[in-house]
């Protein structure tokens, strides 16, 4: 069962929404979250952004090409990603943005590539961006409680998060689509936490314990959360990282994840086990999976 919380007793620290916080985490590696502030108006007028920038032409967007790139900054043309090197790349589009710190030369620093058109598109997206944040670490904090840690636990660690949000726009299901053909292919979240927006039309799909694929749906306002590889490891276990996926539909579908991780330097290693940094782990997984940006 994935749990339905409200973010505000959450953040006010109450007992029983804490536990079933615990509980979602470590069992189904998903929840739904809803009350977080961000109002169903609010994530209309984000999703309307990216639908805006994706109904670009072509020629506009390729300005903004993360293929570029050597790091995950703009727009990712469809077939840019494959996820599940059994699958065939993903036919959806992207666009990418993050924390920026150009001076530390790391790709997951990387600078923002920004388009000119739609107009308001980067104040739209950086604003969202910095609440999603903040949600964000409500959610960690209530489970730094939960998993019995202080409160602040993570606070020192997400201070320069390699924090990254991305507006993805699935088109219907293409015709030639055959069994090797996704939205995005069956995979596990690399990092953290991951707080999802959705415009409420039916596509993403979870895993159960039971071998079956369970829809999970949440409108404008509400926001579906899951824990990546990442956050597993660091814990030992205590969070579980949930295969999910999303076929398509005859319905075009838009999502607005925000991959909240660690500082770059953070030991995401369990305790005792020998050290890992949350920046190698993430920079392994971006190259393993962003075409542009395999080896060979």
């Amino acid at each position: 069962m994935i749990p339905r919380l409200d973010a505000a007793l959450i953040e006010a620290r109450d007992p029983a929404t804490l536990e079933a916080l615990r509980e979602g985490a470590r069992g189904a590696g998903f929840l739904t979250v809803h009350n977080t502030g961000l109002s169903p108006a609010r994530m209309r007028f984000v999703l309307a952004a990216y639908r805006a920038f994706f109904d670009r032409p072509e020629v506009e967007k390729r300005l903004v090409d993360m293929a570029a790139t050597g790091s995950n900054r703009g727009w990712g043309a469809p077939g840019s990603e494959q996820v599940d090197p059994n699958a065939n790349p993903d036919y959806k589009q992207v666009f990418d943005c993050g924390f920026e710190a150009p001076e530390t030369g790391l790709s997951v620093y990387a600078p923002n590539l920004w388009p000119a058109r739609p107009e308001g598109f980067r104040e739209v997206v950086q604003a969202y961006y910095r609440d999603a944040m903040a949600v964000a670490m409500v959610i960690l904090r209530g489970l730094a409680e939960a998993l019995g840690h202080d409160r602040a636990y993570f606070d020192d660690k997400f201070d320069r998060p390699m924090a990254l949000l991305r507006g993805n726009y699935y088109p219907p299901r293409p015709d030639w689509a055959g069994d090797r053909d996704f939205g995005i292919a069956a995979h596990t979240d690399y990092g953290c936490l991951t707080l999802l927006a959705t415009d409420g039309v039916p596509g993403l799909e979870v895993l159960t314990a039971q071998g079956d694929w369970q829809a999970v749906t949440a409108g404008p306002g509400e926001f579906v959360i899951n824990f990546g590889e990442m956050f597993e490891m660091w814990t030992a276990g205590a969070v579980r990282a949930t295969l999910h996926r999303v076929v398509g539909s005859a319905e075009e579908r838009l999502s607005v994840p925000l991959f909240f991780n660690p500082n770059y330097e953070t030991n995401v290693a369990p305790k005792g086990a020998e050290p890992i940094t949350a920046g190698k782990h993430l920079s392994k997984r971006f190259e393993e999976t962003y075409l542009h940006m395999k080896a060979g």
